[in-house]
């Protein structure tokens, strides 16, 4: 599985990867986080997770 890690920003002058923001309501805003994008190659898939940067 390959997987690719940024920090989550708010839209603005960043040109980092945007998430929709359905997948954003069960974070608290007030926290930062870091995206991981885990590809699964057998099933060809993206999975998307949160990490809270501590």
């Amino acid at each position: 599985m390959r997987e690719l890690k940024r920090k989550l920003y708010r839209r603005g002058s960043s040109f980092e990867t945007t998430i929709p923001m359905p997948l954003l309501f069960h974070l608290d805003s007030k926290k930062k986080y870091y995206v991981r994008f885990n590809y699964d190659k057998k099933q060809n898939r993206w999975y998307i997770d949160f990490e809270t940067i501590k």
